[in-house]
Parts: C-alpha cells; structure tokens; sequence
C-alpha cells in the first residue's frame, strides 16, 4: 500500500487559510508548556504541602492542552495525519470519486461544527463571563476549556468549509 500523497497547495494559499496556518503556528509552543506543567506538578507537590501549587499547575495544563488540541485536531486533519484521514482522500488522489469522498468528508463535517458552534456559543459565553472555576479546584480558568471547545468547532466548520469550496471550484 502506498502512503497518503502530500497534498498540494497553491503558490499563494487564500487568506483565510493563512490565518488558520498562524494559529497553528502560534499553537505549537504549547505542547512545550503542558509538558512543563505536567512535570513539575509532582516536585511541586513535594516541596508545597498544601497541594494548591500542583492543583494550579495541573489545571493550567488541562486548558492548554484543550486548546492545543483544538488547533491541532483541524491541523492533522488538513495535514492528512488524523485517525480519519484515508490515502483516497488526500488532495493528491485524482478521480470522480476522489473528488466525492472530499466533498463528503467536508459535508460531514461542517454541519456538526455548525450545530456545536450554535448550541455551545450561549453556555460558553455565560461561562467566560463569570470566569468560571475549576469545580474541584475552584482554580481560575475553567472557562478556557469551553473556550477550546467553541475553537474546534469554528476552526473546523472553517476548515470544512474551506474544503467543500476548493473541491467545488475544481469542477
């Protein structure tokens, strides 16, 4: 079996594509800083006998890492390195169903992104606004993570809708 082609992009990609590449880019770093906190949640643990340095370390990487993994979910899959992603649907493959398997993926995927984007914008607005805690921490930041999960959700309806309209022109 062949391995997935790279896929194929324009000299210049569109904006909005660029934009979604410097968010990823922007990203990065914070594998680096989860993987800190979580290392240094344990010493911490040692040195601090109440227990409220690890819990805050611990909770700062749980919403980097939601974050991270918000941006880095559209990435691998644009990137063709998800679970999902098959060596069928890479932008290199030519064919009529090729095509269709494209357009499916993206048609799939935007309606759910839009569907958790509607019903998740009110609940993680109210959240931001009251800076909620962490419920068994009552550390500060909670909200972050309903933040990542509004992310996701607008990062791959964009990312869906980017597709569906690139394979749409290519007709």
């Amino acid at each position: 079996m062949t391995p997935p082609a790279e896929p194929t992009e324009a000299p210049h990609p569109p904006p909005t594509l660029r934009v979604l590449d410097l968010i990823d880019r922007a990203a990065m770093p914070l594998a680096i800083a989860i993987a800190l906190l979580l290392f240094v949640q344990w010493p911490l643990r040692d040195l601090v006998a109440s227990g409220h340095g690890p819990t805050q370390a611990n909770d700062l990487a749980q919403w980097l890492f939601s974050l991270y993994v918000a941006v880095a979910l559209r990435h691998a899959g644009r990137r063709g390195a998800h679970l999902v992603a098959r060596p069928d649907l890479a932008d290199g493959s030519t064919g009529r169903f090729a095509r269709l398997r494209r357009m499916g993926a993206g048609l799939c995927v935007l309606p759910w992104a839009l569907f958790l984007i509607v019903t998740a914008a009110v609940p993680v607005g109210r959240s931001v606004l009251a800076l909620e805690l962490f419920p068994d921490t009552f550390n500060a930041g909670y909200f972050m993570i309903k933040v990542a999960l509004l992310l996701l959700a607008v990062l791959l309806a964009v990312q869906s809708a980017l597709d569906l309209w690139r394979e749409c022109r290519a007709t």
